[in-house]
């Protein structure tokens, strides 16, 4: 299967990686998240090209998970994380929780804390129904009416 492909292909964690899958594009997104929102800022934080670094803002723009805007009282665009960008976050911090655990032989480099009271912060799998909590042994895939659309097309 070519790349390109894969945008279509029926899979909801395979999708996304078209727009996500490297690691430019979620150090953008974790910038975002530190409140990054001017293209130099960008740059600068993370040592990126510019070229590179226009090219992710770009696609996530295009995707609508950023929103470039001119930023008040300025005449310098800013990039700003819309709801479907916010929706992002568990992923980042299932990321950092796996690192925590696997990386950082010396303890967590920062901590992510609650603001209300300062417990830190994991991503926790549960289900939606008992709200029992589940690892991968506990899923089992069943299909969905967007894999029956896919199949109904052929």
């Amino acid at each position: 299967m070519r790349y390109d492909d894969l945008a279509d292909y029926p899979c909801s964690i395979t999708r996304p990686l078209v727009i996500l899958g490297d690691r430019w594009t979620f150090l953008v997104l974790k910038a975002s998240f530190t409140g990054i929102r001017r293209f130099n800022e960008f740059q600068r934080t993370l040592g990126i090209s510019r070229s590179r670094l226009q090219d992710r803002l770009d696609r996530l723009v295009e995707h609508a998970i950023l929103v470039k805007q001119q930023a008040p009282g300025s005449a310098h665009d800013e990039y700003r994380l819309t709801e479907k960008g916010h929706d992002l976050y568990p992923i980042l911090m299932a990321i950092k929780d796996w690192g925590d655990v696997y990386m950082a032989p010396d303890g967590p480099p920062v901590h992510y804390q609650h603001r209300g009271c300062s417990g830190e912060a994991h991503v926790r799998l549960e289900c939606d129904s008992c709200t029992s909590e589940l690892t991968a042994r506990d899923i089992e895939l069943a299909p969905g009416p967007g894999l029956l659309a896919y199949h109904a097309k052929d």
